[in-house]
């Protein structure tokens, strides 16, 4: 635990860094990069989806070729590049279109262009870059660092995942509160400031554990395993052996070597049976065949490895449309919370801010399920889990489609009072509470907590020794999908309803004049199949036995 203590506060300060300007992104790309509300909010989720999906790239590369230990070093550097690069822009107004009213219609602000443009682009996904290596590193190496052949190190290692979703919430927390006020009030510098510092001051600390790590070495791309068995399986489908025929493959033992205190040592660990399971049956193919090429040769370990893979993937198809829902988080709701009253008492509040009601009850809540939740389902349900990662990720999924219709109502509420105060035309803020959002927002978060925690848990124990990082990297490639498909339902939505009347539902520059609502009513019909889609899996699903030789 002491180990993966120094993961956790490197945790808050990447975060922290990273979300201090990808929350509040949407309006500095609105006021200052002069872009359309639709279009900031697909740069942004387009931006963040990539930052999430780079992670899989990372997972990859921890897994073939690099330790999650050097990873993490290589990604906060370009990360910091990245970060250097926006605040050198946000520092000199000549890196920036001209200064203008958004609110004068009859000189129209100019849209970035030009090498300006390609300047904030490449700081921007170099920061995506670096975020990705990071995420795709960080969690497995803090996983790493538990026993996972006792009960007590498993137990150790899911407390682990909670805590790491706990210190996901303090970086989040200073980033909407303080970084996010610097920025709207001193200055967009400022705030890439203070994340370019941050990112730069994790590595020191991150280096400080050092002695205390436990790191994997790589042992050859997890891909490369995929590919082989899958190739072999269709190169022997026309075979004729017998389908009972003996699996003779000689197993022998998996070895995993580790650098425990800066020394390598090596520890065999058991292979798993020798008998090939039944399902997903088409896979067994690739063993047993000597006539098949020399390369294609697979051992029932490999099959079976290949299989768990398999399994999971519905799993993780299930958990996009709950990440759809949270990218609104990130883009709608924060222009919806622009054009509110956002003073509390004589405080006025910026509207990336609002992130900061989920992050609050995602740090109050984590602690409780640990401590409370997690050993009372533990003596309800005598097993080891209490609560199972399926039934969490479920919960979330729960929790966001009622959030959706939480977003609908409010925004129809926030639509009539701009209607009865005359406002529909005016950049005045309405005479409404910004806290009306915010139930979104404890709803999403709350889901959050309980899906993104389930899922890292989930890859890292099921997924193969050989495939963790990149398997744990799932956890975020699914919230990449849920921004891309964001993107992606904004312009399908625009482009269907732009044929049946003028204009369409999520297209201009005035949020009063969108039908916000209907986008979220379709939001939350689709969740609601989606979860459908996810019991059918789920219920199916059997976890892997976790037994010493299992590792």
């Amino acid at each position: 635990m002491l180990a993966a203590s120094f993961v956790l506060v490197v945790e808050v300060l990447e975060n922290l860094a990273y979300l201090a300007n990808a929350s509040n992104l949407v309006l500095y790309l609105l006021k200052f990069m002069h872009f359309s509300p639709s279009c900031s909010a697909n740069i942004v989720t387009n931006f963040m989806g990539t930052a999430f999906l780079l992670a899989l790239l990372g997972g990859f590369l921890a897994d073939a070729f690099f330790t999650t230990y050097c990873l993490y070093l290589i990604g906060a550097a370009i990360e910091f590049m990245g970060l250097l690069i926006l605040t050198v822009q946000a520092c000199i107004p000549s890196l920036k279109p001209p200064a203008c009213s958004l609110v004068n219609t009859k000189t129209p602000c100019q849209e970035v262009t030009g090498g300006k443009a390609a300047l904030l682009f490449a700081g921007l996904y170099l920061v995506a870059l670096g975020v990705g290596g990071i995420k795709g590193s960080l969690p497995p190496h803090g996983a790493e660092q538990f026993d996972e052949t006792t009960p007590q190190g498993r137990k150790q290692r899911s407390s682990f995942f909670n805590y790491f979703v706990f210190s996901l919430s303090c970086g989040a927390l200073i980033a909407v509160s303080f970084v996010v006020w610097i920025e709207d009030n001193k200055g967009w510098q400022w705030g890439f400031g203070i994340s370019t510092a941050t990112i730069l001051t994790s590595i020191p600390i991150f280096l400080l554990g050092s002695p205390f790590y436990r790191t994997k070495t790589p042992s050859g791309s997890p891909i490369t395993t995929l590919i082989k068995v899958l190739g072999a399986s269709i190169y022997n489908c026309k075979s004729k052996r017998p389908r009972n025929a003996v699996m003779g493959m000689d197993m022998g033992s998996s070895n995993t070597t580790e650098i425990n205190n800066g020394k390598e040592c090596n520890t065999k660990q058991k292979g798993p049976s020798q008998t090939l399971t039944e399902d997903l049956r088409f896979l067994n193919r690739a063993v047993g065949n000597q006539t098949a090429h020399p390369i294609l040769q697979c051992t029932v370990k490999q099959v079976e490895e290949v299989k768990i893979v398999v399994r999971i993937i519905p799993i993780f198809m299930s958990t996009i449309m709950l990440n759809c829902c949270l990218a609104q988080l990130s883009t709608f709701s924060v222009n919806q919370a622009a054009t509110m009253n956002t003073m509390l008492g004589s405080l006025k509040v910026p509207p990336a801010s609002l992130p900061i009601f989920p992050v609050i009850f995602m740090m109050i809540l984590a602690p409780i399920y640990n401590h409370a939740i997690i050993p009372f389902a533990r003596k309800i349900t005598k097993t080891e889990m209490g609560i199972t990662h399926l039934q969490r990720i479920g919960t979330g999924l729960v929790l966001s489609i009622i959030a959706m219709a939480v977003a609908a109502l409010v925004e129809i509420k926030r639509k009539k009072v701009a209607a009865e105060s005359g406002l529909v035309d005016s950049s005045e803020p309405l005479p409404i509470t910004f806290l009306w959002v915010a139930l979104q927002y404890l709803f999403l978060g709350s889901a959050d907590l309980f899906t993104l925690a389930g899922m890292m848990e989930f890859y890292f124990t099921e997924a193969p020794l050989s495939m963790r990082s990149l398997a744990t990297a799932l956890s975020w490639a699914s919230l990449a999908m849920g921004y891309y498909f964001s993107s992606v339902l904004v312009s399908i939505v625009n482009g269907i309803t732009r044929t049946f009347q003028q204009p369409p539902w999520l297209f201009g520059s005035n949020l009063n004049h969108y039908h916000l609502e209907r986008f979220y009513w379709l939001m939350c019909i689709l969740s609601g199949l989606n979860f459908i889609h996810y019991l059918f899996w789920a219920r199916r699903y059997k976890y892997r036995l976790i037994t010493p030789e299992s590792y």
